[in-house]
């Protein structure tokens, strides 16, 4: 990192170090790791901030560059707010603010306020790029409207998951419903998107609704290509020399439970085996961002393996999700 911002940051946790010991002078061993963890926290921010900002900007031009022209639809609350747009006199930047409102006050509820504020963040700024960026009209062909709207709208909705937040709501009460009802994310918004095509078909036209089935299905590949299925849990394996401090962290800090499995490794820095804790656990891929920052911040050297999981039964993944670290 840039010794101007080490510096900056050593300073920082000085000071909140002599604050909390009530003004006792604190050594270079107790600040390290408080400096450690700002600056793991600083390079995710910025990281899921660059993804944000392109996630916006590629979603506008999905929208301004191909469907807004051509009066298409798409699935979700974006298609809601172009529906909305097609029977109302108000701007597509104002109803997508309104109407992903009530899916972010979920998001707070169910996965956490900070990413329900990212995704507030995102969403006004999608909405002001809607409003005031130009983009070029791209083409008036009806099939690759369809198509490469629905690509760089997907991409952007990929993109700003990838940076831990949404632009379109949906998802979080298509993840919120899969808890309650045990069905799967994908036959919530499969539900979700029929009744806004049908709305669609009875509004617009029949071929306008067929179009925005694949535009919806063209973003919804898209989105599954960028962040490798909303609707997927992951299950991480952590072989760390650390294996102790990211149990507590797991358990006692994030609130989620894993296994614990005794494991030797195969080949150490001198050729001799020696034993560790493997840890295991399953978030949801909205949740991974998070997970890899914590784990980031005890051991940036840990081995971490991700693997897709398609469904699960039991324990508290789908009741509980990651608690905020104190």
């Amino acid at each position: 990192m840039n010794p101007l911002i080490s510096k900056i940051l050593v300073d920082v946790a000085r000071k909140r170090l002599e604050k909390k010991n009530a003004g006792v002078a604190v050594t270079k061993k107790q600040i390290d790791p408080l400096v450690k963890t700002f600056e793991v926290e600083i390079s995710h921010a910025v990281k899921e901030f660059i993804f944000i900002i392109v996630g916006v900007f590629s979603a506008g031009f999905g929208l301004k560059g191909f469907l807004l022209p051509n009066n298409f639809i798409d699935g979700g609350a974006t298609g809601i707010s172009l529906l909305l747009k097609n029977v109302t006199s108000l701007q597509l930047g104002i109803l997508l603010i309104i109407v992903n409102l009530p899916f972010i006050f979920l998001a707070s509820k169910t996965i956490g306020n900070k990413f329900a504020i990212k995704s507030i963040a995102a969403i006004a700024l999608l909405a002001i790029v809607v409003h005031f960026v130009d983009y070029p009209t791209i083409t008036e062909d009806k099939l690759l409207i369809a198509v490469f709207g629905g690509f760089f709208l997907g991409l952007g909705i990929g993109l700003s998951m990838r940076g831990g937040s949404v632009i379109d709501g949906t998802e979080v009460l298509a993840i919120y419903l899969g808890r309650k009802l045990s069905l799967t994310i994908g036959d919530v918004l499969l539900l979700i998107n029929i009744v806004i095509f049908s709305v669609g078909a009875y509004i617009l036209s029949m071929e306008i609704a067929l179009y925005a089935i694949l535009t919806y299905l063209s973003a919804a590949k898209t989105v599954d290509f960028v962040v490798d299925g909303v609707e997927e849990y992951v299950g991480v394996t952590i072989i760390s020399d650390d294996h102790e401090k990211l149990r507590i962290m797991l358990t006692q800090n994030l609130r989620r439970a894993c296994t614990i499995y005794a494991g030797k490794g195969g080949y150490g820095k001198k050729g001799e085996s020696f034993d560790k804790d493997i840890i295991y656990t399953v978030v949801t891929r909205l949740e991974l961002a998070r997970l890899q920052t914590e784990i980031e911040k005890i051991d940036k050297n840990a081995f971490v393996i991700m693997g897709v999981v398609k469904d699960l039964k039991g324990g508290m993944i789908k009741k509980k999700p990651l608690q905020k670290q104190h």
